[in-house]
């Protein structure tokens, strides 16, 4: 089994709501048991890089729809990465996760049988179905396997062959993960406490219309609880002697 003393973990981030990144990185690090090492995927820094050059697709929600496929070539195409979408909560220590990586496969996730029961998303995004859908948002990604996913390739191949994984030889190459590792709030059956992550893919209470969303009040509590973690943080540095 590979081993790393570092998790590395990609998140999406979309600058029409860079709360979800903070929460869902809060949440991920007061669990944490194993170090952890976070990239926001934040399609501004890729482009002025040079790693990233398309225009965003019509049918494209967020602004990581298709910049997620770039995490193995950002971790160097070496060990394992995680990456997840910005509107996650997780619920327990993402070493769990990590601990499931398997060598056999080139990417594993939750392989979900979904098929939106809407024809919108948040900030009246239109909702798309298609094969293997949302089985790209939680990824743990074996990236010495996943060398076809360059800067060429993500920049120019279509949003579908993409995210069904054609730029894989073969679904073999695809490992399924636990269900409760990707939870979709509103689609997914299940009781909160056998959760590990809660996606909350078509929109959650940081959007009014989404306010009274399926626990809504576990990311409203994960939300204080860094607002909290902030102020205390404020606080104790203005009430701290000065240095000499």
């Amino acid at each position: 089994m590979n081993t790393q003393t570092v998790i590395p973990i990609f998140i999406g981030h979309d600058q029409r709501a860079p709360i979800l990144l903070h929460v869902a990185t809060h949440s991920i690090m007061r669990r944490a048991s194993q170090p952890v090492s976070i990239t926001p995927l934040g399609l501004n820094m890729l482009e002025k890089a040079g790693v990233m050059d398309r225009e965003l697709l019509p049918n494209q929600s967020t602004e990581f729809a298709i910049s997620r496929f770039l995490t193995p070539y950002l971790a160097g195409y070496q060990g394992w990465a995680i990456f997840m979408d910005n509107d996650v909560v997780l619920l327990d220590d993402i070493k769990k996760l990590w601990d499931l990586r398997d060598d056999k496969y080139a990417v594993m996730c939750v392989q979900h049988e979904h098929k939106p029961s809407t024809a919108g998303k948040f900030l009246g995004e239109q909702q798309t179905t298609y094969e293997k859908k949302n089985w790209s948002s939680v990824m743990l990604m074996n990236c010495a396997k996943c060398t076809a996913l360059t800067p060429e390739f993500v920049s120019t191949a279509s949003g579908l062959e993409l995210h069904r994984f054609h730029w894989l030889e073969s679904d073999d190459l695809i490992g399924a993960l636990p269900p409760e590792w990707n939870h979709l709030v509103e689609t997914s059956e299940g009781k909160l406490e056998d959760q590990k992550i809660l996606h909350y893919t078509d929109g959650g209470p940081y959007y009014e219309d989404y306010k009274d969303c399926k626990w809504a009040n576990v990311w409203l509590e994960e939300r204080e609880s860094l607002l909290s973690t902030v102020e205390t943080t404020l606080l104790n540095f203005h009430k701290a002697e000065p240095v000499a």
